[in-house]
């Protein structure tokens, strides 16, 4: 089969194509602003790449086409349209089906699919789960919207009988505006979180509940919900009714709770000592996300013992508070991180695990981060930002493209808070206010310009 991708170069979509080109399948694809790391990792998979969504790309003549939730029928100010190719497809009565959809279909069928959904940690708990099978000769095929470092790619078939996939509640296709996950069909479902996210979709906290819901709904009588004891969010999920073995984490009276220090900890299930995980890791939020994964992966044989082995050889994700550097000084190095956190919730969580892990001592914390992602841009979480950023001692504002007044939606921090409309304005103020053994935390969604590379430059530029 020929599948042509709209919208390629996304993590999921991506992912996507890799495992249809590792099943035999030619695959092309199209995207706006071709771009890498993507990109280089499509094209070496040998994957034809298109700039832009011409309608010319009809003339691939594909067996399907499948369409990412990037691509909808939105006019440009001249009042054409902005995915011509979309509309050629409309007109032709081409056959075209969305990315979850064509993943349902030809991937998932038959195999024990285990999905990850939440708010937060999808990706890493997602990682770590694919990993524990991984350690325990089970040979999982994976989906992942990031890069773990233990196996080096997103996504592979794998040999084994299971199918570990990040479960994202964000809509499907523009035709299509279930949550991508209801296409999945578990039979082992983690809900990791659950909180308001993507105000660009969905009215309230709610609506996102009901799309979870469906979710649990999916799930076989003989299946298992893994579901965080500490979310009342969730709670609610499971009182709309569900029919399938419910297992717990977090919480002191969960099936399973830890007891330590988030990189040294024992693992609890129903009160015993089952388990002890040491490793690299630090933060609560890595702490839940592993008994998450331990949970998760009993349901398919994997003793609580062997995972919490298996997780003390975890790597992590790219993005995931990564070391892009440091910058010897007298006094201490500067170090510098990249981090995934866009969400109020998951940039308190990055900060104050590294607090936890650094101590009262360890050094300053210089916040940067831009509100890139729909939810933020929209300004409907810009009053949680002063207490996200509680644990840094300096935070630096990316203000480029916001509808919204950074500087004051930041004021409440007083001389902390610092907002620059451009990355260049934005690196001058970091590198002004850093010191010897300072910790720079860059948290984005997106590229940010680059902005790791160019502190790391900047300061070194100015050693001492």
């Amino acid at each position: 089969m020929h599948i042509h991708i709209l919208g390629i170069c996304g993590t999921f979509m991506g992912g996507l194509a890799a495992l249809a080109r590792e099943a035999g399948h030619r695959v092309t694809g199209c995207d706006a602003g071709v771009y890498p790391p993507m990109s280089d990792q499509l094209r070496a998979l040998g994957i034809d790449l298109i700039e832009g969504f011409s309608a010319d790309q009809m003339d691939l003549a594909p067996d399907m086409y499948v369409v990412g939730n990037v691509v909808s029928r939105a006019r440009l100010a001249d009042g054409s349209p902005k995915f011509p190719l979309m509309e050629a497809i409309l007109e032709a009565g081409a056959p075209y089906t969305s990315g979850p959809q064509w993943l349902a279909e030809h991937v998932l069928q038959g195999r024990h699919v285990l999905a990850v959904a939440g708010t937060h940690g999808k990706t890493t708990t997602t990682s770590m789960l694919a990993w524990v099978l991984e350690a325990s000769g089970l040979q999982p095929g994976f989906l992942v919207g990031g890069v773990p470092m233990n196996f080096g790619v997103s996504a592979r078939l794998g040999a084994g009988k299971t199918f570990v996939i990040e479960a994202d509640e964000y809509d499907t296709a523009f035709f299509d505006k279930r949550s991508k996950f209801v296409h999945y069909r578990p039979r082992t479902a983690v809900l990791n979180n659950l909180e308001f996210d993507h105000a660009d979709i969905f009215d309230n906290l709610a609506a996102i509940e009901r799309q979870f819901h469906h979710l649990v709904r999916t799930v076989p009588g003989s299946g298992r919900l893994v579901v965080n004891g500490l979310e009342e969010s969730l709670d609610r999920v499971l009182h709309m009714g569900h029919w399938s073995e419910v297992r717990s984490f977090g919480a002191a009276v969960s099936d399973f709770s830890a007891a330590g220090e988030p990189h040294a900890f024992d693992v609890l299930e129903r009160g015993q000592t089952v388990a002890r995980v040491e490793w690299a890791l630090t933060g609560e939020h890595n702490q839940l996300n592993a008994l998450a994964a331990i949970a998760a992966a009993q349901h398919v044989g994997v003793s609580p013992a062997d995972a919490a082995k298996a997780l003390g050889h975890f790597q992590n994700v790219r993005r995931r508070m990564e070391v892009r550097g440091a910058v010897a000084r007298e006094g201490g190095a500067i170090t510098v991180y990249d981090d995934f956190a866009h969400h109020p919730t998951a940039i308190r969580t990055t900060l104050d695990g590294l607090r936890r892990h650094l101590g009262p001592s360890g050094g300053r914390i210089l916040a940067v981060f831009e509100p890139r992602s729909n939810t933020m841009k929209l300004g409907t979480m810009k009053s949680q930002l002063p207490w996200s950023l509680e644990q840094a001692d300096l935070a630096f504002c990316h203000s480029g493209g916001l509808d919204w007044d950074a500087r004051e939606a930041l004021a409440p921090m007083g001389i902390r808070a610092s907002v620059a409309e451009t990355v260049d304005e934005l690196v001058r103020q970091v590198v002004s206010a850093t010191r010897a053994g300072d910790h720079i935390v860059c948290m984005s969604n997106g590229g940010f310009g680059g902005v790791h590379t160019r502190l790391l430059t900047a300061l070194g530029s100015t050693n001492q």
